[in-house]
């Protein structure tokens, strides 16, 4: 102990000598830095800290070049680009994916959705298991809605498809909502021409649950899954669930041990309610499958299902009419997205808003009468109330 500096507690007196009764000495810790690096380390390198390094820029021709060539990091910083609302990655973004447009539109784009518990993110990753252990490219969409109290998403998806993750032939990149509909449509349509031009030949596009972002997600997908369970509700509720009008096949899943039969009868059931449904695609009768994600019963059959889909549409027509009509819906979608950030962000409507609401909620004017004199200031007219 004589070599070494005796460290003593806080409460031991400064002037206090060995000899004086203190017995209690305070072993040295690992005093690391804020990056989980040694001290020892960082003063060895010749500094207290390591030094900040930038990460690389890439050119567009070189995003272009790693998407091409299926490069995982730069597949993953492109769709970031995509994502990003800041107006210099936008700009970026929309080079790349000019670039990349003749490279796309290749592959079968699948929507899949369903109540919360009935096993969507199981199902996709026994699914894309078998698709990639069969040669083929598979790409997860999954669509993670934001907190409308804190703004920010789980993504846990990566680590709910654990195995599917660590698979070379397969791509999983988990998005937040953010909140708004609209953004999740367009940043996912970009995405998946990305994922397209990167040679992935089967997408799957998983969402939050049964709700509105059913009907955004069925603007953008070839075909359209519905994941359902057993004992989910006789047969008139599941003919008021509007979600499957827009279905093309419902699985239901969890079609193993005790529980097979009961799937089964299940899915004779939603046949019966698909048959007094309109078809959502047009040359295609709807039809229902039981599957199970933990044995594998019956995906071979959905991916014979999923093959004879399309085989029929592209024959018909219906897949290419289909494809062109959500090409325009989204030139649409995008107007209306960009006139509401133009209007909101207006210096005179940000300006004269918080008067207006103020009115509205003291009921001295009507809601309808409250925007049509924002829509007038917006114009340019003068505030007039």
């Amino acid at each position: 102990m004589d070599d070494k500096q005796v460290n003593r507690p806080e409460w031991v007196p400064e002037n206090a000598g060995e000899s004086e009764g203190f017995t209690t000495n305070v072993m040295s810790g690992i005093e690391s830095l804020h990056d989980g690096s040694y001290k020892s380390d960082a003063q060895s390198s010749g500094g207290g800290k390591r030094p900040f390094v930038k990460r690389r820029e890439y050119s567009i021709d070189e995003y272009v070049k790693g998407v091409r060539e299926g490069d995982i990091t730069i597949i993953a910083r492109a769709i970031t680009l995509v994502e990003s609302n800041a107006e210099k990655h936008q700009e970026i973004a929309q080079e790349i994916l000019t670039r990349l447009l003749p490279y796309s539109g290749n592959a079968v784009r699948i929507g899949i959705t369903g109540v919360p518990g009935a096993g969507k993110s199981s199902l996709i990753e026994t699914f894309g298991m078998r698709l990639c252990d069969k040669g083929h490219k598979v790409a997860v969409l999954a669509v993670d809605p934001s907190s409308s109290v804190t703004g920010g998403s789980i993504l846990g998806d990566k680590t709910r498809m654990e195995r599917l993750s660590r698979h070379k032939n397969a791509f999983i990149r988990p998005s937040p909502s953010g909140g708004a509909l609209g953004g999740v449509a367009r940043k996912s349509r970009e995405t998946m021409i990305i994922c397209e031009a990167a040679g992935y030949d089967t997408l799957l596009v998983e969402t939050v649950g049964v709700g509105q972002s059913e009907v955004t997600v069925r603007s953008m997908v070839d075909m359209f899954i519905l994941v359902q369970i057993a004992g989910a509700g006789d047969e008139l509720q599941g003919i008021k669930k509007g979600v499957m009008e827009r279905s093309d096949l419902i699985i239901v899943n969890k079609a193993d041990g005790n529980n097979k039969v009961r799937a089964e009868t299940a899915k004779g059931e939603f046949d019966r309610i698909l048959h007094f449904l309109q078809p959502s695609t047009e040359g295609w009768e709807s039809r229902a499958l039981a599957c199970s994600a933990v044995s594998g019963y019956g995906l071979d059959e959905l991916w014979d299902m999923i093959k004879d889909f399309e085989n029929i549409t592209r024959t018909s027509g219906f897949f290419a009419h289909r494809r062109q009509k959500q090409n325009i819906e989204w030139v649409h979608s995008l107007v209306t997205e960009y006139l509401s950030r133009m209007f909101f962000n207006n210096d005179s409507v940000r300006r004269y808003k918080p008067i207006i609401e103020n009115r509205v909620l003291n009921g001295q004017l009507s809601p309808t009468k409250g925007a049509m004199e924002l829509l007038r200031i917006f114009e340019g007219k003068e505030f007039n109330i």
